[in-house]
């Protein structure tokens, strides 16, 4: 049976890290005020920059106050997560502290009594076929079970260097618009008819292209409507607008919650 819930917040991509303190604060806050109103919130991955393993941050003041507020949620609303490209080795033992229920991805929810598919989004960005390559690998149990063997210090400095190449490409099309941007770094009609057809499903809802949208889309004979979470940025002013929203749904639709002007 798929997850139940009379209603929801779904959000993605906050990136929570002590370098970003502005935006970890927007989050707390969502944690004690928002979140609260509905029955589940949905976290589609990345809620962290990025992560080396359960085992890295026992020592970091910054991540044991995450742990505290998304436990203290946990016993609130009922909470589900979903790996994203940047956290996908958060593990069995950081879940059940913080009292999360893993979600594959894609998967099947029902919310307010309407089906939706969710994912993280960056399996469906299937043009560019060398993430693919390399989402691949590292889903595999014996390539992270040797990575998350490396010392700690290796595991920073992989991740860190990762994390430094992304960001230079999402600046290279920061001022694009979901048209303009970089068909590689967007999902694809395919991938997403595909999982439409796979799940039965036709709503879906994912995060990772930082595009927040709705979309109202066909590809042959499908068609169906789609939703893209927006990211998590209170703290660079110089690149952008900040910006921060959930999704949420319940008896009366869906729509946008601006967390900036709530």
């Amino acid at each position: 049976m798929p997850p139940k819930q009379a209603s929801a917040f779904l959000i993605s991509d906050v990136h929570l890290t002590p370098s970003m303190p502005l935006t970890a604060q927007r989050f707390f806050d969502f944690c004690e005020k928002e979140a609260p109103e509905v029955e589940a919130v949905f976290i589609l991955g990345d809620l962290f920059e990025y992560w080396v393993g359960d085992d890295a941050n026992t020592l970091s003041p910054f991540h044991h106050e995450v742990k505290n507020a998304l436990a203290t949620l946990s016993t609130r609303v009922k909470t589900y997560y979903m790996h994203g490209n940047r956290d996908f080795l958060i593990g069995g033992a950081f879940l059940q502290k913080v009292g999360f229920t893993l979600l594959p991805d894609p998967t099947k929810v029902i919310i307010a009594d309407d089906e939706y598919i969710l994912s993280h989004g960056d399996g469906l960005c299937t043009a560019d076929i060398g993430y693919q390559i390399y989402r691949k690998w590292t889903r595999k149990p014996w390539v992270q079970s040797l990575f998350l063997r490396m010392p700690l210090g290796w595991r920073h400095a992989i991740a860190e260097r990762l994390r430094q190449n992304s960001t230079a490409q999402y600046h290279r099309n920061k001022y694009l618009n979901a048209n303009e941007a970089n068909v590689k770094a967007n999902v694809t009609l395919e991938a997403c008819a595909t999982v439409v057809q796979t799940q039965s499903v036709n709503k879906l809802i994912h995060g990772h292209t930082h595009l927040p949208a709705r979309h109202h889309e066909t590809y042959g004979d499908q068609e169906w409507q789609r939703w893209v979470l927006s990211d998590w940025d209170l703290d660079h002013p110089e690149v952008r607008l900040p910006r921060a929203s959930a999704l949420r749904i319940d008896g009366n639709g869906v729509r946008y919650l601006d967390l900036i002007k709530a």
